[in-house]
């Protein structure tokens, strides 16, 4: 019975490590590719929202000067009402000079955490308010904040659900990406492979002294390195046993 293995095992062994640093290569790049795309996409999109909300601010602030000083509280009511509408948006409040609240689009009440926080503070300011969630605050002072500051809470939960239809949409992507490239570099790695298969069935022909070995035109006609190591293993062999002949 004959000790050689045979010719597939053997080629398995010898690309398992080159499948398994593929693999492991694709891995690396499919993490890191995901994580600076959440991050990326999470960043600009918690910009552009804390942007839009701090430009609302800005507008209702702009355009309730002369209310407050009419003391038209009803129409400034109305006025932050309708920027309530806008998506992500959840409420805004308006305090005064001595930092009152003055309006606000809370229901039933302002909650407690709003009422202990600072009237005047115009950064943006992360909250969590019982039973309504996350948020992010940002105010804009009315004239230079004498007259009162606008706060406008913008809604986290909604910024995060966008970020993860943005983010999943390139994770289909990426993922589409890492099957065909494990795929293909099988399909490469099969190309090597099969030549490979091809010499080591030809050499263990020549170690058995097979017949039609020596006459194997499939390899021996290759004109690449495959064939020329076939025809060098064959002139050894011939010239190996040639003097020993009787």
């Amino acid at each position: 019975m004959s000790t050689n293995p045979p010719s597939e095992i053997r080629i398995k062994r010898l690309f398992r490590r080159t499948r398994f640093g593929i693999f492991v290569l694709f891995g690396v790049i499919v993490v890191s590719t995901s994580t600076l795309s959440i991050r990326t996409v999470s960043s600009q999109l918690s910009e552009e929202y804390e942007s839009n909300s701090a430009n609302i601010a800005k507008n209702i602030a702009d355009s309730s000067v002369d209310i407050l000083l009419n003391r038209n509280l009803a129409t400034l009511q109305s006025l932050i009402d309708q920027f309530v509408e806008i998506q992500s948006i959840r409420y805004i409040y308006i305090t005064s000079g001595t930092g009152e609240i003055l309006t606000h689009t809370f229901v039933p009440g302002v909650p407690d955490v709003i009422r202990d926080s600072d009237p005047f503070a115009t950064e943006p300011v992360e909250r969590s308010l019982p039973g309504m969630g996350d948020f992010v605050e940002v105010g804009s002072p009315i004239l230079a904040g004498r007259a009162g500051t606008v706060h406008v809470g913008m809604d986290l939960d909604l910024v995060r659900l966008k970020i993860q239809r943005a983010t999943g949409q390139q994770m289909y992507l990426i993922c589409i990406i890492l099957i065909v490239g494990i795929l293909g570099s099988i399909w490469f790695v099969k190309l090597a492979v099969t030549p490979l298969e091809e010499l080591l069935s030809y050499v263990v022909g020549l170690a058995r002294r097979s017949g039609d070995a020596t006459t194997d035109a499939k390899v021996l006609e290759r004109d690449d390195e495959i064939g020329e190591m076939a025809r060098l293993m064959l002139h050894a062999v011939k010239g190996g046993t040639t003097p020993g002949a009787d």
